[in-house]
């Protein structure tokens, strides 16, 4: 007998039909002898209408009571898939993030766990039960409800499972797999067979809306078994692991985008040893993340700093800035919006020389302007104009041979 822990989606519980054949993909698994852990989203698009209902009574909701209203969507899918798995006979019970034991840290939106208590899982798993637990949410350790951000039902369930040392976790969604970029955009997308964590956690930092990043960090951290798969189709998904044994014949692994991308430029800033370290130390209390940075040395000791961040952030970072501008002595801030992220990711990249050049060219010949650039060992990630984001795509998609069937060594 093993433990296994599956995740469903908001797609994959979007109504009554959907939630038995959860039930059934479950039921399945508990046929096979396993424990198992389920971990569900909020029904369909229910989060968003929860949001929608909230800035209709308030412009900028406050953050607490944000995430006491966005919790109950999930509230709601774990009641249902339990009393489904109970009506064909399957004992199950359904627990919150509180009462599964996820604890966070005091940060409302998008907070991180910071511990987990499985006694009460443990306790029902040894009762021969089917525990449902809510994803995207916890508790903080003076009582707070709290919420993971967009998509922490992933990180629930990694965490679930490195907690409870389970076998394997599963990730079911809508797609078949991890593709080499998003199918619904770009028709000749294949799915991967396997992805390395960090190609994977590259990825999903760089727009894949697959995988949540904390799931791939937990997941590496602790060595996990991670697949994702589909929930209505029978086929295999793709293997996340830490080192790709299919498809090594791959440069570029995949290519991702992001949209809603705003660069914020703080000019004549003095050429100081300590004016980044308050610009930056400032943004992360607030928790802004920033993402590309440009650093440029004029004359007369004077630098400009540019960095990305998304739309939804622009107000906020405006507000740090200019509160600090005392401190900082810089003359003024400018920002652009409109723009997009293009990445490419993959393992491969760093022992092939000239995989940026080949990229920049690319993008140069379809008249795509690149207005920020950043690298690592195994991704190259550029900021263009968002009107342009599906073309730099589709024309890199093709350019790095993503398309078609790949021949597998």
């Amino acid at each position: 007998m093993g433990l296994i822990v599956q995740k469903f989606g908001g797609t994959s519980v979007g109504d009554a039909e959907k939630i038995q054949n959860v039930a059934t993909r479950v039921i399945e698994e508990k046929e096979k002898g396993n424990d198992v852990v389920v971990v569900v989203s909020a029904m369909g698009k229910s989060t968003d209408h929860l949001v929608d209902l909230a800035k209709g009574i308030s412009i900028r909701p406050n953050r607490r009571e944000m995430d006491m209203l966005l919790t109950t969507g999930e509230q709601i899918t774990i009641s249902l898939v339990a009393m489904a798995l109970a009506d064909r006979g399957y004992p199950a019970v359904s627990l919150t993030g509180w009462q599964a034991g996820i604890i966070t840290e005091p940060v409302h939106g998008n907070a991180r766990i910071i511990g987990m208590n499985t006694e009460r899982i443990d306790s029902e798993l040894k009762q021969g039960r089917i525990v449902v637990v809510a994803g995207f949410q916890g508790i903080t350790e003076d009582g707070a409800i709290s919420t993971l951000g967009r998509g922490g039902s992933d990180t629930t369930a990694v965490a679930l499972a490195a907690a409870l040392q389970a076998d394997k976790c599963e990730i079911y969604t809508d797609v078949t797999g991890v593709f080499t970029t998003d199918p619904r955009y770009v028709k000749d997308a294949r799915k991967l067979l396997a992805v390395s964590y960090d190609e994977m956690l590259e990825l999903a930092h760089l727009g894949a809306g697959v995988l949540h990043p904390r799931a791939v960090e937990f997941a590496k951290n602790y060595q996990i078994q991670l697949e994702v798969r589909s929930s209505i189709e029978r086929e295999a998904g793709t293997i996340i692991e830490e080192e790709v044994t299919m498809e090594q014949n791959l440069v570029v692994r995949g290519v991702a985008f992001e949209e809603d991308i705003t660069r914020v430029t703080v000019i004549g800033l003095p050429n100081s040893l300590t004016g980044l370290s308050v610009i930056f130390s400032k943004l992360a209390e607030s928790h802004i993340n920033v993402d590309i940075i440009i650093h440029s040395i004029l004359a007369d000791q004077l630098t400009n700093l540019s960095f990305s961040i998304k739309n939804e952030d622009l107000e906020d970072t405006i507000k740090v800035l200019e509160n600090s501008k005392e401190k900082l002595n810089y003359e003024r801030i400018e920002s652009e919006s409109g723009l997009a992220k293009v990445s490419i990711v993959g393992s491969g990249m760093a022992s092939n020389p000239g995989v940026a050049a080949e990229m920049f060219a690319v993008l140069a010949s379809n008249d795509i302007e690149v207005k920020m650039v950043s690298t690592s060992e195994i991704k190259v990630s550029t900021v263009v104009e968002h009107a342009k984001m599906l073309h730099a795509v589709e024309v890199l998609h093709h350019a790095f041979k993503l398309s078609g069937t790949l021949v597998t060594p």
